[in-house]
């Protein structure tokens, strides 16, 4: 801690400043004491990489700013490819594709989002999904960040029942056309491209109704992006509404392994371990600022640390803390070992998600008056974790998934 001079104080006033953004060590079950070479080499990249930006990206989340420029920083350090096994990217592990997310969480969940959308969602549907030629031409300028990606499958009026996605595409002479809307769109409106989930409307066809994923440069005529404001969580990354009418595609634009919407359930499921992992980055830090705090801080004549509820406070939130990194160790592993079910990734997304709410909602109060300042992190923390929490399938889509797989009947209306 020190105390100086400080343009926002009183006359006379001296203002405390408590360094609360460092790295502590939180792993006191020492999940983490045993990562392979190549996997914890990649971690420190990241660790690198967010300690760079970290302090840069406070400031660019209060002014609600997206640096995009700074996807191609991490397409550089090799960030992106989120565990996927394509022969043309380098290969990441599920561990060091967690291990990163992380780690970018526990700086920035603006940065963290970018990566997901970038890599989890855009990149993921392209090497699973799209035709030699598309990732020929795509798959290296989504890797490097050179190009933003984005996954359009998220509609105004259809969230969590996303199934229900009313964007048409209806065959033309030579090709495609796209009408709809999406919303909540991550690099939607960034000047890259679109991977738009639409449903074929073609009376008399095989394929009538079926759901497809179509490859939209967004300088296409007809598909006009708009940055979403007044945003009070991510704030650092930009999200559009997409408004698409009579976007016309070549043939060759559809991805050819998409045929219904399992095939962008099986995209979603990939990138809920995912969120599970950024929770848990969220969470680490708003512990680490919580611990620091606590032993800088006087109050009464003694350091907030020795009072004994501020030791059950910290203690509770340790507590949540290891439950979520072996959630996430254990997620890992299974997808490692090519094990892991859908249900079991909800299961940690349920979970850490929650888990974070909790431990950041501690922190803010440990911290009292002090906790609502931007500067100290908490309050930032507290409000990415709400967008976290819904995305990728909310707390309540969560337990319905779980709650079929567990008795073997369906809740869903």
């Amino acid at each position: 801690m020190t105390i100086d001079a400080d343009a926002r104080a009183l006359p006379g006033e001296r203002i405390a400043h408590y360094d609360l953004l460092g790295r502590r060590d939180t792993d006191y079950y020492a999940v983490f004491a045993d990562i392979p070479d190549a996997d914890r080499a990649i971690w420190d990249r990241a660790k690198a990489f967010a300690d760079e930006v970290g302090t840069r990206m406070q400031g660019e989340w209060d002014a609600a700013t997206y640096p995009v420029e700074l996807l191609q920083r991490m397409g550089e350090l090799e960030l992106f490819t989120d565990g996927i096994e394509h022969d043309e990217l380098p290969h990441t592990s599920p561990l060091a594709a967690g291990l990163v997310n992380m780690e970018i969480s526990r700086h920035d969940g603006s940065l963290a989002t970018a990566l997901a959308v970038q890599g989890g969602l855009a990149l993921r549907t392209l090497a699973f999904y799209g035709s030699p030629a598309q990732q020929q031409r795509w798959l290296k300028p989504l890797a490097d960040g050179s190009v933003p990606g984005a996954f359009a499958l998220t509609e105004p009026d259809h969230g969590s029942d996303s199934v229900s996605l009313e964007t048409t595409a209806t065959r033309t002479a030579d090709g495609w056309s796209l009408s709809g809307t999406k919303k909540w769109i991550g690099n939607g409106a960034s000047g890259g491209i679109t991977f738009v989930w639409a449903r074929v409307d073609d009376e008399g066809a095989d394929d009538h109704n079926d759901v497809r994923c179509f490859l939209v440069e967004q300088d296409t005529p007809g598909y006009v992006g708009t940055v979403i404001t007044g945003k009070v969580s991510l704030r650092g990354i930009h999200q559009a509404h997409i408004a698409m009418d009579d976007v016309r595609l070549p043939e060759d634009a559809v991805l050819p392994g998409t045929h219904t919407f399992k095939d962008a359930s099986v995209v979603l499921f990939a990138t809920r371990s995912g969120v599970a992992w950024s929770a848990l980055g969220h969470a680490t830090a708003c512990y680490e600022i919580a611990r620091t705090y606590a032993t800088e801080r006087t109050q009464f004549g003694k350091p907030l640390a020795k009072f004994q509820m501020v030791q059950e406070r910290l203690t509770q939130m340790l507590d949540e803390l290891t439950a979520m990194q072996l959630y996430c160790r254990r997620l890992a592993d299974l997808e490692t070992a090519g094990g892991l079910r859908p249900t079991q990734a909800s299961l940690a997304k349920y979970h850490n998600t929650r888990a974070a709410r909790r431990v950041a909602q501690i922190a803010r109060d440990l911290l009292g008056g002090n906790g609502i300042l931007l500067e100290n992190g908490v309050m930032q923390h507290m409000a990415d974790i709400e967008a976290i929490h819904t995305y990728e399938g909310t707390e309540s889509v969560q337990a319905l998934l779980l709650g079929r797989d567990i008795t073997g009947m369906s809740a869903f209306v």
